[in-house]
């Protein structure tokens, strides 16, 4: 990963780890010792309570990921032949409805940040295609090193972290707050969650499948060799 790169995700992820902290340590914190009150709010008026404040920098980090997937895009189009995805398409388009609303009318930043999460994984996939056109074969340790830590990564920030995500949707849907935020923000934020996350247990599945073949087939290959042995012996 080159240098720029790798700056972009450090504050990728400082942000959404600033974010985080900010929403279940410091803003509780603080609300408790400024507004006494806070503490005879209900878990879904505290939740709602703990996502507000100023998303600048919020804005900044989707705004960031909003010109990627913008370029990502055109080239995907451009060179369909050599990289074109469908999937990959849908993702992007997904991403950039929800990202509409979170820049252009600054709804819901803290879920925004929250699917920023899944990027954690991206570098993982990444160097697995730059392996695969090295000419790496997929039993090599350092191709198999990096799709075991792809798929635990994969699983951390794109599936595990779902019942965390989407029972916070269950806590602020149908609050006041809720229905303050229009229409098409409601079922961008829906909707595209849904269809990413579908998305995500399908590529989740490849993976797992992919990374048990070739663990597997190593596994049997070094079974293998002492017999191989014995019998030269």
């Amino acid at each position: 990963m080159d240098p720029f790169s790798q700056l972009i995700f450090t504050i990728s992820v400082t942000s959404f780890l600033t974010f985080q902290w900010l929403f279940h340590k410091v803003s509780p914190w603080m609300s408790m010792r400024i507004s006494p009150g806070f503490l005879g709010l209900s878990d879904k008026q505290q939740v709602e309570w703990n996502s507000r404040g100023d998303p600048t920098l919020v804005k900044i980090n989707v705004a960031i990921t909003t010109g990627y997937l913008i370029s990502d895009l055109l080239l995907i189009f451009y060179y369909w032949k050599a990289i074109g995805d469908k999937f990959f398409v849908v993702h992007h388009l997904a991403a950039l409805y929800a990202y509409y609303y979170v820049l252009g009318q600054g709804m819901l930043p803290y879920f925004a940040n929250f699917r920023l999460l899944a990027e954690f994984s991206t570098p993982c996939v990444n160097q697995r295609w730059f392996f695969e056109v090295l000419g790496y074969p997929k039993s090599s340790r350092p191709n198999m090193a990096n799709g075991v830590a792809m798929a635990v990564v994969f699983f951390m920030v794109r599936i595990a972290v779902m019942p965390v995500y989407y029972s916070r949707m269950c806590a602020v849907y149908g609050t006041e707050a809720f229905y303050l935020v229009a229409w098409g923000g409601r079922v961008a934020w829906i909707c595209s969650s849904i269809c990413l996350d579908i998305m995500n247990i399908m590529w989740m599945h490849k993976i797992a499948r992919g990374c048990y073949k070739v663990l597997r087939s190593a596994s049997q290959s070094k079974a293998g060799t002492p017999q191989e042995n014995g019998k030269t012996d």
